[in-house]
């Protein structure tokens, strides 16, 4: 019988093969690939999300802005206003308001009525800022709710307290002062006298812009290094010196854009005015928007409203655009 051979050594029996788990779900895409369900890709998603401020910013600023210039260009009344069909007069509107000795007048007041404000503004801004800056927590902390409930104030709110406070009779500042032994202001009208109603809207609009210069200063200046400070101490170096070697070089920027946005604020100023003068007495607070907006009302001229607006904005683009220049040519120097 023949006998069956086994081999000699242990059988090799091919490796078997674990099989893996199907994908739920589908491949992940390659990078720097388009992923099916995602038609934008990353580059392009912040751009989305801010579209739609910037369209309802452009529609809400830009429709006006337009709507004004086109405006500006045509002869357009009361008459205009209900029927339409307003005629195009090329810059007849232009030249009439620019030949007009009363607009030039209204241009220096208007830089007159920024300058003083943007100045007093700038300088208490800054003053409260350093301050708090030396405060205790708990003082800062008083300090910054007091400026925030002022600067959240509606303006109008404000304005009326301000017109209470300046009343003739019944007026707290004229009490105030008969008591310190001014008995000149006794029953004093501020309103009715030109240089006391602008001194007045000064101080109103100047009270409702230093908390906004005030907090974003302070915040700038949280982020100056404590040790700069410390060694101009070591050095020797008074607060003045301290703030023209080391604050306002580093914090010059912050400084920039709060002048900025000031410039633009009180330059456009409409509201305290109307308020609480319209412009008077006779033209003593009007400035430009005011000017426009007493042409528009009350000669029912709204081309000329519309043109006064229009180079309204146009000086304030000039001003701004060499501020920037002088900023520019300031820091290519250093």
């Amino acid at each position: 019988m023949s006998r069956s051979r086994r081999p000699a050594g242990p059988a090799l029996r091919p490796a078997r093969r674990i099989p893996r788990p199907a994908r739920s779900g589908p491949r992940p895409p390659a990078p720097g690939t388009r992923s099916p369900g995602r038609p934008f890709g990353p580059a392009l998603r912040p751009y989305l999300l801010v579209a739609p401020t910037v369209l309802g910013g452009a529609l809400l600023l830009g429709y006006p802005l337009v709507r004004n210039l086109l405006i500006s260009f045509q002869r357009y009344g009361m008459g205009e206003l209900i029927r339409g069909g307003a005629a195009f007069v090329g810059f007849r509107n232009y030249r009439t308001v620019l030949a007009d000795p009363e607009f030039w007048e209204v241009v220096r007041r208007t830089f007159w009525w920024t300058l003083v404000n943007v100045t007093l503004i700038m300088v208490i801004g800054t003053l409260v800022a350093l301050m708090m800056q030396r405060l205790g927590r708990t003082m800062r902390i008083l300090v910054t709710s007091g400026l925030v409930l002022a600067w959240a104030s509606p303006v109008i709110a404000t304005t009326t307290v301000f017109q209470w406070l300046f009343a003739s009779r019944l007026g707290v500042v004229n009490w105030v002062l008969v008591r310190l032994g001014f008995t000149s202001f006794e029953g004093y009208s501020w309103l009715a006298d030109g240089p006391a109603a602008f001194t007045v809207l000064v101080l109103l609009v100047v009270w409702q812009s230093v908390p906004f210069a005030a907090i974003t200063l302070h915040s700038a200046l949280l982020t100056v290094p404590a040790e700069l400070y410390e060694s101009a101490r070591l050095d020797g170096a008074d607060g003045r010196r301290t703030f023209r070697s080391i604050t306002l070089p580093l914090l010059r920027p912050v400084f920039g854009l709060v002048l900025c946005l000031e410039v633009i604020w009180v330059f456009r100023c409409f509201a305290q005015i109307w308020a609480v003068t319209k412009g008077g007495p006779g033209e003593a607070t009007t400035t430009l928007p005011v000017y426009a907006y007493r042409i528009a009302q009350s000669l029912h001229r709204y081309d000329l409203g519309a043109a006064v607006s229009t180079l309204t904005v146009l000086l304030l683009a000039a001003v701004l655009v060499a501020y920037f220049r002088q900023l520019l040519r300031q820091e290519a120097e250093r």
